[in-house]
């Protein structure tokens, strides 16, 4: 019983810290009631600016009737932009594994941000996929929304993960093993 301390206090770290922000994530957002939040208006409008950037001529409007900003070009309304795609919960469950799996503080203050930093940057990434695919490639808007892009951006989180568990925390995947040796 004793080699399991390890796996509940990383699980009770995780939940705890995963449900706690999830919890003050939730009332920020509930905070701006019909309002579009902070972070997802900040995402799109960078989106926007780098759409530009590579020749598509956009701009974003604020919808009325719900909490979401439109990217439009010329001919209109291209793509919607809602709170779940500002990339807040994928960058909850980082945060949540890596001070679960860490006990090296001085080497998360550099990594967490850092980590941060490349999902949010992802996650625009994401967001001018989703306008290339709504304005070119229509019928496929359900499927790369939900299965590619959404795929795509945890499976960053992962490569993260795996990047501070082999070469930042020094602790080896190949030697650690599910079951007890005798």
């Amino acid at each position: 019983m004793r080699e399991l301390i390890p796996a509940f206090r990383f699980l009770a770290i995780f939940v705890g810290l995963y449900f706690g922000l999830n919890l003050l994530y939730g009332l920020w957002i509930y905070s701006y009631g019909t309002q579009v939040d902070a972070a997802t208006s900040a995402v799109t409008r960078q989106s926007s600016v780098l759409l530009n950037l590579f020749g598509e001529k956009t701009s974003i409007a604020l919808k009325l009737s719900s909490p979401s900003i439109s990217i439009l070009n010329p001919s209109g309304v291209v793509v919607n932009v809602f709170e779940g795609c500002n990339g807040l919960n994928v960058m909850i469950v980082f945060v949540a594994f890596l001070f679960a799996f860490s006990e090296q503080k001085k080497k998360i203050t550099w990594f967490l941000p850092l980590g941060l930093l490349i999902i949010y940057i992802a996650n625009i990434g994401r967001v001018m996929a989703l306008y290339y695919v709504a304005e070119y490639w229509k019928a496929y808007f359900y499927y790369v929304h939900k299965y590619v892009l959404t795929a795509f951006l945890y499976a960053l989180v992962f490569v993260l993960w795996w990047f501070w568990i082999e070469k930042i925390s020094g602790i080896s995947l190949r030697n650690v093993t599910l079951s007890k040796q005798s």
